[in-house]
């Protein structure tokens, strides 16, 4: 049977819950410890029914353990993930970041996934971030992003404490993003809580405006093939409207349905998140197992 990488997952509430699931069915990589601070929690009590150990004094127990991981994914909080990331430095570990904590180059698995295999500390930007920051750098591809602006909303009900507790970090992390990863000289990003009942999806809306002269049909091909992209690594990804060209703006309507796999199919924001950093960590995966080969 060929070799799996062993990870290691920081924080059994939702997001790390979800993640386990999705990586139990990866071919490349074995989940092989829980971390997290209540051992009978309703998410360490799921990682030791799959077969996981449970280590109930966070990260600090690592050393503990009899069997060490190779990953590790940082599904805690910003503040947490300096401490996290600090220990998995000293071990040698890499991490994977789904918190907006920033300490590790930002990537999107279909726009710089290739130049960071390397890197120690991978972040996942945000819910937002992995939603539209592809788009406006598909956008950027063929012509210059001026500003672009990105309003995501999600749930109420999915916005669990972790989420609530990282507004701010939300917002300066995204925003960076924009500009970063997806080009834009200028970016911003707002977020919406919204209680509606029943829970809605996960909506974005990406506004960008363009500088000088540009082939619409261009621009309209690049997000097209962009989105489609999105959806092979996040199925509940789509384009909710044609793209609207408008002057110098271009509006892209995006909406992400979760997969199911923990949580509600409404919870799309933790979805992308967790399916981002599998498809990242998947790679990453591949190519130290085809070095070793």
């Amino acid at each position: 049977m060929a070799r799996k990488i062993k990870a290691g997952i920081i924080g059994p509430g939702n997001i790390g819950s979800d993640l386990m699931m999705k990586l139990l069915r990866s071919d490349v990589i074995e989940p092989i410890a829980m971390f997290g601070i209540d051992d009978d929690s309703r998410g360490m009590k799921m990682a030791r029914e799959n077969g996981l150990v449970t280590v109930p004094t966070g990260i600090d127990g690592i050393k503990d353990l009899e069997e060490q991981p190779e990953f590790l994914f940082d599904a805690t909080s910003a503040y947490a993930h300096e401490h996290n990331a600090a220990i998995a430095k000293e071990l040698g570990i890499r991490m994977f970041d789904l918190t907006p904590a920033a300490i590790g180059p930002f990537v999107s698995p279909t726009v710089n996934l290739e130049e960071h295999l390397a890197a120690e500390n991978v972040n996942m930007i945000t819910c937002g971030g992995q939603a539209t920051t592809p788009i406006i750098s598909a956008i950027a591809d063929v012509a210059p992003v001026e500003y672009a602006e990105i309003v995501a909303t999600i749930s109420s009900k999915s916005a669990g404490p972790g989420t609530r507790a990282n507004i701010d970090e939300f917002t300066e992390t995204t925003s960076k993003a924009i500009e970063v990863v997806g080009r834009a000289k200028k970016g911003k990003a707002i977020i919406i809580l919204n209680p509606a009942e029943p829970p809605i999806l996960m909506r974005d809306t990406i506004y960008s405006i363009i500088e000088g002269d540009f082939d619409e049909e261009a621009v309209l091909a690049s997000i097209k093939k962009r989105a489609e992209e999105i959806k092979e690594i996040v199925p509940g990804y789509r384009l909710r409207t044609e793209p609207i060209i408008d002057g110098q703006q271009v509006t892209v309507f995006v909406e992400v349905e979760g997969a199911g796999d923990y949580l509600p199919v409404y919870s799309g924001n933790l979805d992308i998140m967790t399916a981002s950093a599998v498809g990242v960590a998947e790679r990453v995966a591949r190519d130290i197992l085809a070095k070793e080969a």
